[in-house]
């Protein structure tokens, strides 16, 4: 077989040559560089972009924040509060205890001074009326007979002894009406004022 092509099979293709360098060729587009002024713009908007993100992010993290600091500053201050009130509460019930056992020492040492608590409990009743009764610890009726026996017979006042009065009090009866003076009922007066007052003053 032989290698050498018959011209006419050769009639479909070209011959190609090299081409002369003052052609014209077709070239890509020139690439547009962005100027100074424009990178200066982008540089600015991507930091603004950037700067508000940040902003926006840290402003929740501080209400967030701030949120939780409000949140405990509150429950420190409920818990203060009720601190303050049982403290309050545990004075008030030492003061009384104090005031009590200070009283009954006092009328230990002079125990006379039951007669100042008689005169006041007589002063109290409005109107005594017909027979009125004045109720004592014995040990006390001993000594209000003694220093207040003529004003009470003036009176027409009847002391009537009775161990179930702790000593320092007493009550005072009569027709229309009556005066508790126990020490026990008197301690409950200065009690309930102390309330009185601390809810009046909140």
């Amino acid at each position: 077989m032989s290698g050498i092509i018959p011209k006419e099979r050769l009639s479909a293709f070209q011959r190609w040559e090299l081409g002369h360098f003052n052609e014209a060729r077709t070239e890509d587009p020139p690439v547009k560089l962005p100027t100074a002024e424009e990178l200066e713009r982008l540089h600015q908007s991507a930091r603004d972009e950037g700067y508000a993100a940040g902003y926006a992010e840290g402003r929740n993290d501080v209400r967030a924040h701030a949120e939780r600091l409000k949140a405990l500053g509150d429950a420190w201050a409920g818990a203060l509060a009720r601190f303050d009130e049982e403290v309050a509460e545990a004075l008030t019930r030492l003061a009384l205890d104090i005031a009590s056992q200070v009283v009954r020492a006092a009328l230990t040492v002079r125990p006379e001074l039951v007669t100042a608590v008689v005169k006041e409990a007589i002063a109290s009743l409005p109107h005594p009326g017909g027979h009125p009764r004045l109720l004592l610890h014995p040990d006390d009726a001993a000594l209000v007979r003694a220093h207040l026996g003529n004003e009470l017979d003036h009176g027409g006042w009847k002391v009537v002894e009775d161990p179930a009065i702790e000593r320092g009090g007493c009550r005072v009866e009569s027709a229309a009406t009556s005066v508790d003076a126990t020490l026990a009922t008197r301690w409950e007066r200065v009690a309930a004022a102390l309330q009185d007052e601390k809810a009046w003053s909140q």
